[in-house]
C-alpha cells in the first residue's frame, strides 16, 4: 500500500477533497430544494386555508343577501296593493297582480303570475314559457317554504336573479309569482371577496358540471374536484381551486422528516470520512460479509415476517398460487364492469384472481355471503368455476344461482339477503367476450372501485379463508315476485325476441304470468347466438322481430340484450320506440302516484323528456351514462325512476332500483293494457313528443385516445347560443334541438347523438358539431 501511494503521490488527499466537495454540494442542493419545496407547500396550504375561510365568509354574505331579497319579495307579495288584487273574486287578473307587485318592488325587472295548479307548466308550451322558469315554478310547488333562487340570462345576455314564490291571500293559495331582480348585487358581494394564493368560483348547479358565473383570486388555477359549498336559499355554489404550484414532494410531514434525517445522516457520513480517511472507509465498505444477503422485494420481506398470534387469518396476505405470475390486463377493468376476450386477457387463472380480489374487498367491508349467476355464453361455466374458487379461497360463502339474467342475480341479492352478487356476463358483446358485473353491500362497483380490484391483484393484497358453497334456484321466485306486483287489465299479444340470450329462459314466462299472450322468437339459449346478436340498440337486430310482429298482428314486439338488463320495443308499423320515449311513458305513470318525484335520465336522451317530466309534476335530472353511475345517483337522490338511451331502466317505485329489462317490459305492458280509452300501443306512443333524431353514432379511436380527445374538445369547442352540459362529454342544447359527443366507457370510441324538432334543425346542429370536430382533428372520420 505504501509503495502504491509513493508511486501516485497525493492520491489520498485528492480523493478526500473531491469526495468532501461532492458531498457538500449534494447536501447543499438537497437542502435548497427541500427549503424551496417546503415554502411552496406552506404557500399552497396557506392559500387553501385562507380560501376556506374566505369562502365560508362569502357563502354567509351571499346567503344573507339571498335571504334579505327573498324577504323583500315576500313582503311585496303581502303588501296591501298586491293583496287587494289577489283577494278579488273570480279569476285572478294576472296582469294587474304583476303591475301591483312591480310597484311594491321597484327593483324588479319583471314579474309574472301563474295559476295555483300551474296549468301553464303542466299543459303549456314550455319553449315559450322557458324551461328555467318552468323548473323554478315546479320547485316552488314542491318546496313552498324554501324555493331556491337562481341566476338566469335573458335574451339580451343580462344576468338576472329569478325566484318563484307562492302568492296567497285570505289563507288560500291564489297563484305563483316569478320575480326577476338584478343579479349585479350578488356579483358585487362575491367580487368583494379578497383572496390570495387560490381562486374562488361562483357557480350554479348541483356540484357536477356546474355553470361557472364568476371567479376571484389567483388566475392560474388548476381544475378542481371541489364540489363547492351551496349558498342556502339558492342554486348557487362557491367553489375553490388551488393554484398550479409545482410541488414535487407530498405535503406529508413524515416525508419532510425523512428528508431531514437523510440530510443529517449525510452530514454525519461526511464527518466520519474526515475522521477515518477515505481509503480506509472505502476498504471498510468493500469488506465482504460473512453471509451473503439475498435481495428480496418489499412484499416478500413483509410476507417473511412472522404473523402476530392475534392477527386474523382473513387479513393475511396470500402467497402466489405458483411460481409463474399471472398477468392481469388492466384494460379489462372498465368504468362499469370487468370485461375481456376469453382465452386471451380473460383466462381461468385471471378469473380466479378476480374472485380473490372481489372476495378480499368484500371481507374488508365486513361481508360474508355473495351470489354468483351467469348468462348463456359457452365460456360461462368454466369462468364461474374459477370465480367461485377464488371467492371461497378468501372465506366468502358463495350462493350459485346458475344460469340467469343479470337482473335475476341482482334480485337474488335482495331475495337471499346477501346484498352482494356477481353476474358473469358479456352483455351485448361478441360471443368470445365475457366479464363480471359486481355488487358489494348494495353498491354497484364502478370506476375507481373497479380499478382498485386490479390494484389489489397487482399488489397481492389478497386474504385467505375457507368459504362454503350452495346452489339455490331463484328463477321461480323472480317470476312469482313480478307476477304478484304486475297484472295487465286486458290481454295483449306480444312477440319476444331474446336473440338466443339467457333472457329466453325467463322473459316469456314473466310476461305470461302477468296475463300476456307470448310468441317466442329465438328464446332458446345458445351462446353462439346463431340468428342475430342480442343487442336491441342495433336496429339491424330488430328486423326479424318487426317482421314477426307484423305477420302475427301482435300488439307489440319486445327485444332483450344478452343478459336481460336492457329492453328494446317495436310497434306493428315497424317503428322502433327509442328508450328515451319509453321513459316518458314510465315517468308519466309513476308521477300520477308520486307527484314531485325525481326522474333521472342520461345525457343521450331527447330534449323532449325534460318538459314532459315537468309538465307531469316531476323533477327531471340529467346524469352521466352508465348503469352503475345511474344507480349511485338514484340512491343519492332517492329517485323514483331512471333510464338510459341504451335501454337500461331502473324502477325505484315498486321495485329495487336496479336495471331490469324484463321487469321494465312487464311494467310497459301494464301501462299499455290499462289505457282508459282502450287505445292500441301504437296510438299511445303517437301521443308522446317526437322529433327527428339519430341513433348512437360512433367514431373508433385507439385505446385512451378518445378520453384525451374529449378533454381537448371541451376546452376548444364553441357553440354560441347553446346551453352546455359537461358532466359526460359535451352536450349543446338549443331551443330546437341538441347534439352530444362523449367518450364511451366500455370501448375506445367517441359516441355522438343528435336530436331536433325537424330535419332542418338537425342538419344545422350536425353541421355545427362537424365543424368543431374537424377544427380539432381534420382527419377525423365523420359518421354523419
Amino acid at each position: 500500500m505504501d509503495e502504491a501511494n509513493a508511486a501516485r503521490p497525493g492520491l489520498s488527499v485528492d480523493w478526500r477533497s473531491l469526495l468532501s466537495l461532492a458531498l457538500a454540494t449534494v447536501l447543499l442542493a438537497a437542502g435548497l430544494f427541500l427549503a424551496w419545496q417546503t415554502w411552496l407547500v406552506w404557500r399552497a396550504d396557506s392559500g387553501a386555508e385562507q380560501a376556506d375561510r374566505v369562502r365560508a365568509t362569502t357563502v354567509d354574505a351571499l346567503a344573507k343577501q339571498i335571504r334579505q331579497t327573498t324577504e323583500r319579495v315576500r313582503a311585496a307579495l303581502a303588501s296591501p296593493s298586491v293583496q287587494q288584487v289577489l283577494a278579488g273574486d273570480g279569476a285572478l287578473d294576472h296582469a294587474a297582480a304583476a303591475a301591483a307587485l312591480k310597484e311594491a318592488l321597484p327593483e324588479a325587472s319583471d314579474a309574472q303570475f301563474f295559476s295555483p295548479n300551474l296549468d301553464e307548466v303542466l299543459a303549456g308550451d314550455l319553449k315559450t314559457l322557458g324551461y328555467a322558469k318552468a323548473a323554478a315554478l315546479m320547485q316552488a310547488r314542491m318546496h313552498p317554504e324554501h324555493p331556491p333562487a337562481e341566476m338566469r340570462t335573458d335574451a339580451d345576455k343580462v344576468q338576472r336573479l329569478m325566484m318563484a314564490q307562492p302568492a296567497a291571500a285570505g289563507g288560500r293559495l291564489r297563484a305563483y309569482a316569478v320575480v326577476e331582480l338584478p343579479f349585479a348585487p350578488i356579483l358585487d358581494t362575491f367580487n368583494a371577496a379578497s383572496i390570495d394564493g387560490a381562486q374562488l368560483q361562483l357557480r350554479q348547479g348541483d356540484g357536477r358540471g356546474d355553470l361557472q358565473i364568476a371567479s376571484v383570486g389567483a388566475g392560474r388555477a388548476v381544475p378542481s374536484e371541489d364540489l363547492g359549498v351551496p349558498v342556502p336559499g339558492s342554486s348557487l355554489r362557491v367553489g375553490k381551486a388551488e393554484p398550479a404550484y409545482f410541488i414535487v414532494v407530498p405535503r406529508s410531514v413524515a416525508l419532510l422528516s425523512v428528508l431531514t434525517l437523510l440530510s443529517l445522516l449525510g452530514g454525519g457520513f461526511a464527518l466520519w470520512l474526515r475522521q477515518v480517511g477515505v481509503q480506509r472507509a472505502v476498504a471498510m465498505l468493500q469488506r465482504p460479509s460473512q453471509a451473503k444477503i439475498q435481495e428480496i422485494t418489499l412484499v416478500e420481506a413483509i410476507q417473511q415476517q412472522p404473523e402476530p398470534a392475534a392477527k386474523s387469518a382473513a387479513a393475511k396476505p396470500a402467497a402466489p398460487a405458483s411460481n409463474e405470475p399471472v398477468h392481469v390486463d388492466a384494460s379489462m377493468f372498465r368504468a362499469y364492469d370487468i370485461r375481456g376476450v376469453v382465452g386471451q386477457g380473460l383466462t381461468y387463472d385471471v378469473a380466479r384472481l378476480i374472485g380473490r380480489a372481489v372476495g378480499s374487498e368484500a371481507r374488508e367491508r365486513g361481508l360474508k355471503e355473495i351470489v354468483v349467476g351467469r348468462d348463456g355464453r359457452l365460456s360461462g361455466p368454466e369462468l364461474v368455476r374459477a370465480l367461485i374458487d377464488g371467492l371461497r379461497s378468501t372465506g366468502m360463502d358463495v350462493i350459485d344461482i346458475g344460469a340467469a339474467p343479470t337482473p335475476v342475480t341482482y334480485f337474488a341479492n335482495y331475495h337471499l339477503h346477501t346484498g352482494s352478487g356477481i353476474s358473469v356476463t358479456g352483455s351485448h358483446n361478441p360471443p368470445d367476450y365475457n366479464g363480471f358485473k359486481i355488487v358489494l353491500g348494495g353498491e354497484t362497483l364502478s370506476e375507481g372501485a373497479i380499478r382498485d380490484l386490479h390494484a389489489r391483484i397487482v399488489e397481492n393484497r389478497l386474504v385467505d379463508g375457507h368459504g362454503g358453497l350452495q346452489a339455490i334456484d331463484v328463477g321461480a321466485d323472480y317470476i312469482r315476485r313480478i307476477g304478484d306486483d304486475v297484472q295487465t287489465e286486458r290481454r295483449l299479444k306480444v312477440v319476444v325476441d331474446c336473440g338466443n340470450g339467457i333472457p329466453g329462459a325467463f322473459a316469456p314466462a314473466v310476461l305470461e304470468s302477468i296475463g300476456c299472450e307470448v310468441i317466442s322468437l329465438y328464446c332458446d339459449v345458445d351462446g353462439t347466438f346463431p340468428n342475430h346478436h342480442p343487442d336491441p340498440s342495433d336496429l339491424h337486430n330488430l328486423e326479424d322481430l318487426i317482421t314477426v310482429v307484423k305477420h302475427e298482428k301482435a300488439d307489440l314486439g319486445l327485444a332483450f340484450d344478452g343478459d336481460g338488463d336492457r329492453l328494446g320495443v317495436v310497434t306493428p308499423s315497424g317503428e322502433v320506440i327509442f328508450p328515451d320515449r319509453l321513459l316518458m311513458l314510465f315517468a308519466i305513470d309513476i308521477l300520477t302516484r308520486n307527484p314531485g318525484a325525481t326522474i333521472i335520465y342520461d345525457v343521450k336522451c331527447t330534449g323532449h323528456l325534460q318538459p314532459v317530466i315537468l309538465q307531469h309534476g316531476g323533477s327531471p335530472l340529467m346524469w352521466r351514462t352508465g348503469h352503475s353511475l345511474i344507480k349511485s345517483k338514484m340512491r343519492e337522490t332517492d329517485a323514483a325512476m331512471a333510464g338510459e338511451m341504451s335501454g337500461h331502466f331502473f324502477f325505484g317505485e315498486r321495485w329495487y332500483g336496479f336495471d331490469d329489462g324484463i321487469y321494465a317490459a312487464a311494467r310497459l305492458m301494464e301501462i299499455l293494457a290499462a289505457d282508459p280509452e282502450g287505445r292500441t300501443p301504437q296510438q299511445i306512443f303517437d301521443t308522446l313528443p317526437k322529433g327527428v333524431s339519430t341513433p348512437e353514432l360512433k367514431i373508433p379511436m385507439r385505446e385512451g385516445e378518445h378520453y384525451r380527445f374529449i378533454e381537448a374538445f371541451r376546452e376548444q369547442a364553441r357553440f354560441d347560443g347553446a346551453r352546455l352540459t359537461t358532466i359526460d362529454g359535451l352536450r349543446a342544447d338549443w331551443p330546437d334541438g341538441w347534439g352530444l359527443v362523449r367518450a364511451s366507457n366500455t370501448t375506445p370510441v367517441l359516441v355522438l347523438r343528435f336530436d331536433a324538432d325537424n330535419s332542418a334543425a338537425l342538419a344545422r346542429i350536425q353541421d355545427l358539431f362537424r365543424a368543431q370536430l374537424k377544427a380539432l382533428d381534420p382527419a377525423l372520420p365523420m359518421p354523419f
